[in-house]
This record gives structure tokens, C-alpha cells and sequence, in this order.
């Protein structure tokens, strides 16, 4: 890595002493419903802590705590919070600004919500930086690995990549040469050569240049390789289901022997900037089978998720053909039916920012219910709460709103909206990455016994890569827009012929 030894301030906390310590942290919402209880967290500076415990514990709410940004209408009940010598939670807002933009950074879960959309990545990083120069940008940029000579600079977030827009926020929250770093799951989504290139940063970062650096994290060889210490926050949660009452009374669908069910010939897309394109896609083919599972792996840019809102509409084509049943489709969603909107449903790597915040969970899955007829409108408030269990939410789940959940629980509520459709092919763009193991494992089983029952096609984007290879049947590798290798996801990991499938196939697993 291109380390610069004077980017970073030395530690504003003494040797030996803890830069943020948290005694018996208690956070209550306005109901009087326990966030956060009786949490401890200490950090120190060259020290890494990992936050650990299943969606929905408080992993963030306690990050959140340290930076004094408690969500609206909670309050802290009990405990202590003391970050280098201040109370985050009662400094005035103008000490409290002066806080975050000097000595702490943080960043969240879907750090690409939290980017101005209408700004470069240069100027999103000059905005902060200490050093707002071209060349200290530069620099910053390739320390998380983001390619500098390729125009990225230049480009806007809607252009990037959800791996990509996740190091822009982590360069951007370097740019100010923090004391302290918290992050929240700031792996997910990331493919596993940038993962371990991220977590080697990161412990460097605590080495080399004394920053306490703090992470929420589900991936548990992440925590055992980089973590000095580990707070635990788990305890009693909702047990994560597979399908409820009203799938048992469902005869199972047979699958189609005829002709595939979504197909595409010859797409091609690109991203604009600046009136100029620049291509994403280059003549990608694609025939998926009623009741199939298709597994599309490469590194982060690759042009996956690109791919999936192309195919649903969410980015107009340049090129090609896209056919559902053998009808050619309109390029933009709001020029097809209603019947063929239902019938390809995309759940989003990111989900705030796709959950009407005005909404409750409640509101959010009875509407592609009504919208698409699939209940009567006296069931529809049952089969949300069938919904809410089989993704594992409890019932209390309907009445909060996005703000209120973890991203483990957002990305949750998405699966089951997706669901609430009673669509023919799911897209699923890393929808397990902030999921704890076992919600993972109950989520993809429920996904797996709706193929087996419905003939639901399953399109898996994912960088875990033994779930690709266990939930599939078929594997697309891409590699900066081309589909360099396709075929049995068996055979592709067992025997792959491309150098590009040979390096992610390196100790997977198969059968497991």
C-alpha cells in the first residue's frame, strides 16, 4: 500500500490512555423499547476493536453513541460516554461539529446515502481533507485501493459501485486524519481480495500511525484476523424463520421445461459524465431458467450491480435486448407493465435509501401487497406479519420506521418488500452482507424453499463466495464489464479456465 507516514496526525490520546471509553451505555426509544443496554466499550490508541452480536443488538446505536448522533426521539437512560475527555452526548453543537471534523470520523452502514450525489469523489474528499491538494487526494484515493488513472476522480457516486462508494466514504473519513475511527460492517459487499486489503489498512492505521480504530463487523475471520479486543453485544432476538402459515397452504409450482424466463442478448450500458459515456457493460448474454439459481461473482466494479438494475429497468441500456417469457421489454421500468414490474424485484445492496423514511415497515410491505393484488386488503395486515417472520423481524417490527431498524434489519425489511410482490425472478445484490451468520443461513433457505416450491429464479450477486457456490446453479464471472467465464457453478469452481475465475475459486469449498 502506498502509505504516506505524515498523513495522519499522531493519536490525540496519550499512550496507555483510552481515547473513548463507554460505562453501561443504556439508549431507550420513545416507546421506552431498549436500543442499547448496559453497554462497555473501550478504545485505545493502535488498538482495534471489533463490535460484534447479531442484527438488531445495537451494534450501531453504540457507534453512534460515541459520536454524540442518536436517532431522533431516542435519549440515553443510564451510563457514561467519554470521547478524548468530552461527552459527546451534551457538547454544544458547535464543540460537537468541531469533534467530528477534527479528532473523530465515522462511517456508516450504507456510506453511499450519506455521499452528495451531485459531487465529485475529488471534491466529496477535498471538502474535509487537511490537505485538499490534487496529489494528497491521489494518494488517499489509492490507500483504499480505488484506481486513480481511470477518470474515478472525476466520476459522481451514482457512477461507483457499491464497493466503491464504500472506500470513498472510508477515504473521505482518512482525509481528516482522525483520532478515532469507527466504522460500521465497512467490508460488506466488498470482494474478499479488497476485504483483506481494507482490513490490512486498517490495522496499519492503528499501528503505524495510533488510531483507535473501532469496527461493527458479522464477519467473523475479519474480527480474528485485525481485532485486538472484542465487545460482544449479543443477546435474546426474534429466531430468524423459514416460511410461515400461509406457504405451507401454497401447492408447489412445477418449474417450466419451456423456454428461460428472463433473457438478455448483447447488453450494453455506461455511466455519463460530463456528456460523456462511459461504458459499464459490454455485450452481456444471459438466459435464466424458471426455478433457477444464477451466481454473478467478480471484484467490486465489475459492472454486477450495473447489470441487475439494467435488467430491471433502474439504467436504461445502450445496447442489446432484454425478454421476460418471450416478449421484449422496454429499456426503462416506468415504460412496462405493471405485471412485468411484479414479476422482477430487486432487493438493493443498499436499502436506506431505497425505504420511504415517512413510511413505517408496516406501510412498506402492504403496498406491493395491494398494489399487485396479492392479498384482500382485510389480510394484508396478517400477511405482513407473515412476512416480517419469515425474514425474522418480530411483529413489533411493522410499526418502525427505516431509521429505527439496524442495517441488518433494513436489509431484511427490502427481502421481504421484494417478496411481497410474489415476483417470478429475484435479484438479490448482497443481501446477506449485513446479516449475521445465522439470519444469513435463514434467509437464503427461505429464498431456497421458494424455488423449490414456486419456481422462483434467483439472481445472487455476492462476494461470499461458498454462498454462491452452495445456492446455485450456474455461475457468471465478470470482470471489468465483460463476462469473462460462464457456466455449471460447480464446474466453474472446480475447474475454472479463466485466471480471473481461478483466483476466486482459491479454497471454495463445493457441497457443503
Amino acid at each position: 500500500m502506498n502509505h504516506m507516514p505524515d498523513w495522519y496526525s499522531d493519536s490525540q490520546a496519550a499512550d496507555g490512555e483510552n481515547a473513548v471509553r463507554v460505562e453501561g451505555l443504556t439508549i431507550t426509544a420513545p416507546n421506552g423499547r431498549l436500543l442499547l443496554d448496559g453497554a462497555d466499550l473501550e478504545l485505545a490508541p493502535g488498538r482495534v476493536t471489533a463490535v460484534v452480536g447479531p442484527s438488531g443488538c445495537g451494534k450501531t446505536t453504540l457507534l453512534r453513541a460515541v459520536t454524540g448522533a442518536l436517532p431522533g426521539g431516542t435519549e440515553r437512560t443510564a451510563g457514561t460516554v467519554t470521547v478524548l475527555g468530552q461527552d459527546p452526548l451534551t457538547l454544544p453543537a458547535p464543540a460537537l461539529r468541531t469533534l467530528r471534523r477534527t479528532r473523530l470520523a465515522y462511517v456508516g452502514q450504507d456510506p453511499g446515502s450519506g455521499l452528495n450525489p451531485r459531487m465529485s469523489v475529488r471534491r466529496l474528499l477535498a471538502e474535509v481533507a487537511v490537505d485538499p491538494s490534487r496529489e494528497a487526494i491521489r494518494a488517499q484515493l489509492a490507500e483504499v485501493r480505488l484506481p486513480v488513472d481511470s477518470g474515478l476522480p472525476d466520476r459522481r457516486i451514482g457512477g461507483l459501485s457499491g464497493g466503491q462508494q464504500r472506500r470513498v466514504a472510508l477515504a473521505r473519513a482518512l482525509a481528516r486524519r482522525p483520532a478515532v475511527l469507527l466504522l460500521d460492517e465497512p467490508t460488506a459487499g466488498l470482494d474478499p481480495a479488497l476485504r483483506d486489503e481494507i482490513a490490512d489498512l486498517l490495522r496499519h492505521l492503528a499501528e503505524n500511525h495510533r488510531i483507535a480504530v473501532a469496527l461493527s463487523c458479522h464477519d467473523t475471520d475479519l474480527v480474528a484476523r485485525i481485532a485486538d479486543e472484542v465487545v460482544d453485544l449479543t443477546g435474546p432476538r426474534p429466531k430468524a424463520t423459514v416460511p410461515g402459515p400461509r406457504a405451507a397452504e401454497e401447492p408447489a409450482r412445477p418449474l417450466s421445461d419451456g423456454p428461460p424466463t428472463l433473457t438478455a442478448s448483447g447488453l450494453h450500458a455506461a455511466h455519463t459524465h460530463r456528456g460523456r459515456r462511459l461504458p459499464v457493460l459490454h455485450g452481456i448474454d444471459l438466459a435464466l431458467a424458471a426455478g433457477s439459481g444464477l451466481g454473478i461473482v467478480g471484484a467490486s466494479g465489475s459492472g454486477k450491480t450495473t447489470l441487475l438494475r439494467t435488467l430491471v429497468g433502474l439504467h436504461r441500456p445502450t445496447g442489446g435486448s432484454i425478454g421476460l417469457d418471450g416478449a421484449r421489454l422496454a429499456p426503462a421500468a416506468h415504460r412496462r407493465s405493471r405485471e412485468q414490474r411484479r414479476r422482477l424485484q430487486l432487493v438493493p445492496q443498499d436499502p436506506l435509501g431505497t425505504l420511504n423514511p415517512s413510511r413505517t415497515v408496516g406501510a412498506t410491505l402492504r403496498r406491493p401487497l395491494l398494489l399487485h393484488r396479492r392479498t384482500a386488503r382485510a389480510e394484508a395486515p396478517a400477511r405482513v406479519l407473515e412476512l416480517l417472520e419469515q425474514v425474522g423481524l418480530p411483529a413489533a417490527s411493522a410499526d418502525r420506521y427505516p431509521h429505527e431498524l439496524s442495517g441488518g434489519q433494513r436489509q431484511r425489511v427490502a427481502i421481504a418488500r421484494a417478496l411481497a410482490a410474489d415476483p417470478d425472478v429475484l435479484f438479490c445484490d448482497e443481501v446477506t452482507s449485513a446479516l449475521d451468520a445465522d439470519t444469513a443461513v435463514a434467509v437464503m433457505d427461505l429464498l431456497t424453499d421458494l424455488r423449490d416450491r414456486r419456481g422462483l429464479s434467483l439472481v445472487l450477486v455476492s462476494h461470499d463466495l461458498r454462498l454462491v457456490a452452495d445456492r446455485t446453479d450456474s455461475l457468471m464471472v465478470m470482470s471489468e464489464g465483460h463476462v469473462v467465464e460462464s457456466g455449471p457453478t460447480a464446474r466453474l469452481f472446480s475447474s475454472p479456465t479463466h485466471p480471473v475465475t481461478a483466483a476466486l475459486a482459491t479454497g471454495i469449498p463445493l457441497g457443503g
